[in-house]
């Protein structure tokens, strides 16, 4: 059954049924002065009524009602995301950079004028929401009502997507990206665990004593008064300016100040430069403002962005999420009497190629658990040389040892270079590419045409996005496969004793889950863990020879996973 619901102001919305013979249809509808009570009520009968299957709930924004929701204790099983939808369907016809909220899918199904997506409100400054749902309506023109638009835009979605080359994989794309914003709302309320005096410990053992603010830590310091010395002169270590005039003045003159493009430099100030940096990352992106301002009540509550990145992976806004480094994981410790599953997807891209490429040779060797070690024989028995052959091949690299390593991979590998080669070629060409599911790249930045712009494209920009579709169609095609693990993982937690707590999912990055569990339930996670990953690649890829293993860890800190 599905429900489109939006929400009004003093915490009441209204409800609509879309029937089952056509989603066009219009059902009855509900006011309700308690919005989260109604959803409770229809979602409680979905899972114990006559019709099990849970209810598919379409929201306008699910960033936006569903926290309320989760405020109030309620949890819901599946959604339909418009918003997230409709930036999909709108990429996949090639029109990027289109707004794509609720107000703007509804104009362009009219033929009204397309109006800006609101900006979300973010950081400092940003107005809080007077009551419990106050939806932001400025999209939509005062004659539309919100209901109404929503189930139209819902219809209209479910038409594009029936009409796509791949519907059913489109679809899917559509179920896991509207579950993974389910599951971003889920973790931010859940929080990750974290222990504030660790964290400051570790701080104090790399910077010394937190210092007064505006005050470089004492290690800081020490190193920028010993980087001075090692050059005979006063050198600011936070200005590339001064950095690239020392080097010039001791006969080392570089290009910039990254790490890389110094590591070839021999002088004394280098190593203490390099240092330096490091630890300036650690105290400016993950330091003591960091900690008060991220994390309270014993909680670091991440504000992820769905679909942020253009391959499908998630960003965030703000806090650095997704690079804590590995000292600060020390501070990331379970409850008492709980635990840290900890689930990371091994080898992932390269099981991607194997599995979309259906290059027989590549699917056998992913059908184990060291799929390098199994290709190492096709080159000399060398499991290094291996490696390195093929994320050149998924990669674009052609220097160095791949140059030598990439003809021999396309001679006992061709399917699954073939694939890659020829998302090369269309992004060379100026054309789009597609991950198995159908999210789209952008296009590029210049025109494919020469005549178009005056011949100013360059082979070079050329080869750039070349490289970039290379590993799109891979690495797109990777983060599906986390969102329909995922998806999974929320399903199997959902039929768990809650008796002595509810396993949560609390951190998702890139191709790795945690979870934060009652001790006594972690054997079950595991299993449910598991389970995700052999349903995520039957899903997507039918009977595939190619395995998907998990390296599961379960312990008290995350540092130890």
């Amino acid at each position: 059954m599905r429900i489109a619901a939006v929400a009004e102001a003093e915490g009441g919305g209204r409800l609509r049924e879309l029937a089952e013979e056509g989603p066009r249809s219009r059902g009855a509808v509900w006011r309700v002065g308690d919005l989260a009570g109604a959803v409770a009520d229809h979602e409680h009968r979905g899972e114990h009524g006559p019709q099990a299957e849970p209810r598919r709930w379409i929201f306008a924004d699910t960033a936006e009602i569903y926290p309320a929701l989760l405020d109030r204790g309620v949890r819901i099983a599946r959604c339909h995301d418009t918003t997230l939808v409709e930036a999909l369907l709108m990429a996949h016809a090639g029109r990027f950079g289109e707004p794509h909220a609720l107000g703007a899918a509804w104009a362009r199904l009219h033929g009204r004028d397309v109006p800006a997506d609101p900006a979300p409100a973010s950081g400092e400054g940003a107005e809080p929401q007077p009551a419990l749902f106050e939806p932001d309506r400025s999209t939509l023109p005062p004659d539309a009502d919100p209901l109404d638009a929503l189930a139209e835009v819902y219809a209209d979605q479910q038409h594009r997507i029936a009409a796509l080359p791949h519907p059913g994989r489109f679809a899917l794309l559509a179920a896991v990206e509207s579950a993974g914003a389910l599951a971003a709302a889920e973790m931010a309320q859940a929080g990750v665990p974290w222990r504030a005096d660790v964290h400051d410990a570790v701080l104090t053992e790399h910077l010394g004593p937190r210092p007064p603010a505006g005050t470089r830590p004492p290690v800081l310091a020490d190193l920028a008064e010993q980087i001075s010395a090692a050059f005979g002169r006063s050198v600011n270590p936070d200005s590339p300016a001064q950095l690239l005039r020392a080097f010039e003045a001791v006969g080392h003159p570089v290009p910039s100040t990254r790490s890389w493009v110094l590591q070839r430099v021999d002088h004394p100030g280098v190593p203490l430069l390099l240092r330096y940096k490091e630890l300036a990352r650690l105290h400016s992106a993950h330091g003591w403002a960091w900690l008060d301002t991220w994390v309270s009540r014993g909680r670091f509550r991440p504000d992820y962005v769905v679909g942020g990145v253009v391959s499908g992976r998630w960003a965030t806004r703000g806090g650095g999420a997704l690079q804590i480094p590995k000292a600060v994981r020390r501070a990331v410790v379970a409850d008492p009497d709980w635990t840290l599953v900890c689930a990371d997807a091994g080898q992932l891209e390269p099981r991607i190629l194997a599995a979309v490429s259906g290059d027989s040779g590549l699917a056998a060797a992913a059908g184990s658990d060291d799929l390098y070690a199994r290709l190492a024989g096709s080159f000399g028995g060398d499991r290094g040389r291996a490696k390195i052959a093929l994320l050149a091949a998924m990669y674009g690299q052609t220097s160095g040892d791949a140059a030598a390593l990439l003809p021999r991979m396309r001679r006992h590998y061709p399917r699954a270079v073939g694939y890659v080669d020829a998302a090369a070629r269309a992004g060379e060409e100026g054309r789009l590419v597609r991950s198995w599911l159908g999210r789209t790249c952008p296009p590029p930045a210049w025109s494919p045409d020469p005549a178009d712009d005056g011949g100013d494209r360059s082979e070079r920009a050329a080869r750039d996005r070349g490289r970039f579709t290379r590993n799109f169609v891979i690495q797109a095609t990777a983060a599906e496969w986390a969102l329909v693990l995922m998806a999974a993982v929320r399903r199997g937690l959902a039929g768990l004793d809650t008796s002595r707590g509810s396993a949560r999912m609390v951190f998702f990055q890139h191709d790795e889950l945690v979870l934060h569990v009652p001790r006594a339930l972690a054997g079950d996670v595991t299993a449910i863990l598991r389970g995700a990953a052999d349903e995520a690649a039957a899903l997507m890829f039918g009977g595939t020879p190619v395995r998907f293993p998990l390296d599961i860890a379960v312990v008290d800190r995350y540092a130890d996973a």
